[in-house]
């Protein structure tokens, strides 16, 4: 179940379905990873004025990283070696700073774009869920002039960085 997405009906009513995800947050909260608990009830996370949030914010960069975890050898084959990582760059909504997003260890991931002609446009909305295994879902819409699309990444948590462009 989502909350606070389009598909959720959110445009219909945006305070109720906000009022639903806060609620879910916390009565969720012993579920959650640290960092993506802390991050959605921040009071500035969803803010569409606060130049550290998400919102209408556009793709720069999407590196995945698969990296060999030494060490492990001994371990079972389905136990072993590599560690898949995501890390997104975007440019901030007001264009004054850069948001890093890491998911330090990433289980599941599905990238999604429809129209992506044009890029993937603005970071609509997103939700930071928890599965019933407790590892972090983040589901993101991506939205121009018509719905762009929407990535699903499953991980251990989620890893915030707000990088302030120095002036010239």
């Amino acid at each position: 179940m989502t909350y606070i997405l389009c598909a959720d009906g959110r445009d219909d009513d945006p305070f109720g379905a906000f009022e639903r995800y806060r609620a879910y947050l916390a009565a969720n909260q012993a579920n959650f990873p640290k960092n993506a608990f802390e991050l959605a009830t921040s009071s500035w996370y969803f803010g569409f004025d606060d130049h550290r949030a998400p919102h209408d914010a556009w793709l720069e960069k999407l590196e995945i990283d698969e990296a060999y975890v030494p060490g492990r050898e001994a371990l079972k084959p389905t136990q072993r070696g590599r560690n898949l990582s995501i890390k997104l760059r975007l440019l901030g909504a007001f264009h004054d700073g850069y948001i890093e997003i890491r998911y330090p260890r990433v289980f599941k991931y599905a990238l999604n774009v429809e129209h992506g002609a044009r890029g993937h446009h603005d970071w609509r909305y997103d939700e930071l869920r928890v599965s019933e295994t407790g590892t972090l879902i983040h589901e993101i819409e991506w939205c121009g002039a018509r719905d762009i699309g929407t990535w699903l990444i499953e991980a251990s948590d989620i890893e915030f960085t707000w990088i302030p462009m120095t002036p010239k």
